[in-house]
């Protein structure tokens, strides 16, 4: 699986996770949201996520397991 929808789904949980908290328990836990969506902005900006090198370190390698660009790189 490729990093990027690793991330993505990451961040997608982070947020729903973080709005239900909020909507359950606190509201503060929308700081949480806010956390979340200017890491993205961010990272869309510097080219740089903290994620990603969180994956890299726990042995999640960037890689695509598509047949077409396995045959390219062969």
């Amino acid at each position: 699986m490729r990093m990027h929808y690793i991330i993505r789904g990451i961040a997608g949980t982070f947020v729903l996770a973080s709005l239900a908290l909020g909507y359950l328990h606190s509201p503060w836990w929308h700081l949480f949201t806010a956390f979340v969506g200017l890491n993205l902005l961010q990272s869309s900006l510097t080219k740089w996520c903290l994620m990603e090198q969180i994956l890299e370190k726990l042995g999640v390698a960037e890689r695509d397991a598509s047949p077409a660009t396995q045959a390219v790189a062969r």
